[in-house]
């Protein structure tokens, strides 16, 4: 009989290796980029939100406010490496506009962190208290993020075309909603299953929105789009 605590390991190490994936969805945008030596018209913000999203889950899931959440550090860890590396091919070729909008979100977004961090490690003394304000603004975050696809669902229906939502990135993103909300309810944690529940929510109606319109679908060639899941658009881990 495998326990709690396994199967729960189990799930999360699966969940890590479906957002690792989801992470790297904006790979071929960057290619694009760096091949162009210009961002064009790529905005900055699905990839400055995924970046504050994964700060507040590693602070999440660090032992100080968290026990016991090392799945939940170690994959955003990576999205954060992964979405720092996005931001300064961003910023590399980028025009001096588009940079000074970017980097005033971005100092922004650091200043939010340093002033949670601090609040939380100076007033909440338990872990109870840490994990409910940290995870508050963690559902906040994530639930925003995860309703990004919102957009993409209205164009599918307004078109009649799944163009632009890509089905395997719509699949991703819903077995990632599941494996989380899964790992999330092994041991239950609301402020894991909120805005993942959403997640699987949100990724089923993709899934059956393209198989929907599928058939209606223009036959074209490939077409180069900005990529970004729930993408997790932007990609909510966690």
């Amino acid at each position: 009989m495998v326990s709690a605590d396994a199967a729960r390991n189990i799930v999360g190490i699966i969940g890590n290796v479906i957002s690792f994936g989801l992470f790297l969805s904006p790979v071929p945008t960057f290619y694009k980029i760096v091949k162009k030596k210009a961002v064009e018209e790529f905005s900055a913000v699905p990839y400055l939100a995924t970046l504050l999203n994964c700060m507040l889950w590693v602070f999440y899931g660090l032992p100080i406010v968290h026990p016991n959440s090392i799945l939940v550090v170690t994959i955003n860890g990576i999205g954060l490496i992964l979405e720092a590396i996005y931001l300064s091919i961003y910023f590399t070729y980028s025009t001096n506009k588009q940079r000074k909008k970017a980097g005033l979100i971005l100092l922004g977004e650091i200043a939010f962190m340093f002033v949670v961090v601090l609040l939380v490690l100076l007033l909440a003394h338990t872990h109870t208290k840490r994990s409910l304000i940290v995870g508050v603004f963690c559902v906040i975050f994530g639930t925003c993020m995860y309703a990004s696809p919102l957009s993409i669902m209205k164009m599918v229906i307004q078109t009649k075309s799944v163009e632009y939502m890509p089905f395997f990135l719509s699949l991703a993103a819903f077995l990632n909603g599941v494996c989380w909300t899964a790992y999330a309810l092994i041991k239950f944690d609301i402020f894991i299953t909120i805005p993942n529940g959403l997640g699987a929510l949100f990724g089923a109606a993709q899934l059956i929105l393209y198989g929907f319109y599928y058939r209606t679908t223009p036959k074209k060639g490939p077409k180069e789009v900005q990529l970004q899941p729930s993408s997790m658009v932007a990609p909510n881990i966690v």
